[in-house]
């Protein structure tokens, strides 16, 4: 089981804050192409990964990532000074 975390408008788009995952994914990308199976909302939370970034266990990572022994991924949309 892995806890997933939704931030800003990701959030706004699955209507989650969080929720606990069984996934057999390997990777970040395997675990997202999971959840947009899943149902629309997770399809348009995902649609475009570029405009996404992804922590593991709160430490930024790359969708090629390996999930083996996370307990965390969060997914929110890149920070913007100001």
């Amino acid at each position: 089981m892995i806890d997933v975390l939704y931030f800003a408008w990701v959030r706004e788009r699955i209507g989650l804050p969080r929720e606990r995952v069984e996934t057999s994914a390997a990777t970040v990308a395997d675990l997202v192409q999971e959840l947009r199976g899943r149902e629309q909302r997770y399809e348009a939370a995902f649609a475009d990964l570029t405009s996404l970034r992804v922590a593991l266990d709160q430490e930024l990572a790359s969708f090629d990532a390996p999930l083996a022994g996370v307990r965390e991924v969060a997914f929110f949309p890149p920070m913007t000074g100001g």
